[in-house]
């Protein structure tokens, strides 16, 4: 099989820009910014420096990597959905980077089982959060875990996107997976690229009529369009 990616892991290659991963993950460009390589704010004494949380795949790229996607997929349940603080949020994770010995923790295949519990055991002695507090955050972060599939050595595979504001029982329809359409969100068991739906759709034709072109359910393609246009779905 011919190698299209020349040698480099396609889960580490730049693909989603900064406007396009805040769009999949339905974050603010200006926070998903932040967290990935950080900002300069202004204090009395002159400036000050907002430290990434995320490290780019590959810091010459102006773009995210499949693994930063995911990784900004769970800091962002641990973040926008909770209202903690990022320098707690930060220290969490550093955390658990350093009791577990991983580079990137908020990927990595042991942060779904004893790692999800260091971090949630860490941010909640940090915000003194109560254990019935800590126990919504932990299923909640299992939540969004649970939107990630894995491969067969636990690396990561793909990425169920939200599609709505709210809610971690969304369905799993709209797929990110690095290896098919070079991770751009498809409409899950088909490879069909949401921006072509969406593209028919603006055209004129019906959800039904593209629901039965596809062969699925008319709440397939409302999901897939509501991912890619908000305001059309």
């Amino acid at each position: 099989m011919s190698d299209i990616y020349g040698g480099q892991d396609p889960r580490d290659i730049p693909i989603y820009s900064f406007p396009e991963a805040a769009h999949y993950l339905r974050l603010p460009y200006s926070t998903l910014r932040s967290w990935v390589v950080g900002r300069d704010y202004p204090v009395r004494a002159g400036t000050a420096r907002f430290e990434p949380v995320i490290r780019l795949s590959d810091p010459t790229a102006p773009a995210l990597s499949f693994t930063n996607l995911v990784e900004a997929h769970v800091l962002r349940g641990a973040r926008r959905d909770h209202g903690i603080a990022i320098r707690k949020v930060r220290a969490a994770v550093a955390y658990v980077r350093q009791r577990m010995g991983v580079d990137r923790p908020l990927a990595h295949v042991q942060f779904e089982t004893d790692g999800v519990d260091l971090f949630v055991e860490k941010m909640g002695r940090l915000v003194n959060a109560s254990d019935s507090q800590q126990q919504t955050l932990l299923e909640e972060m299992r939540g969004h875990l649970r939107r990630i599939e894995r491969d067969a050595e636990g690396g990561l595979a793909r990425l169920f996107l939200f599609t709505r504001g709210r809610g971690l029982d969304q369905p799993r329809v709209v797929v990110a997976d690095p290896r098919v359409q070079f991770g751009r969100p498809v409409l899950a068991g088909t490879g069909v690229p949401t921006t072509i739906l969406l593209g028919r759709y603006l055209a004129g034709e019906s959800m039904d009529e593209l629901a039965a072109d596809y062969q699925c359910d008319r709440l397939m393609i409302e999901e897939a369009i509501r991912c890619e246009h908000r305001q059309a779905a």
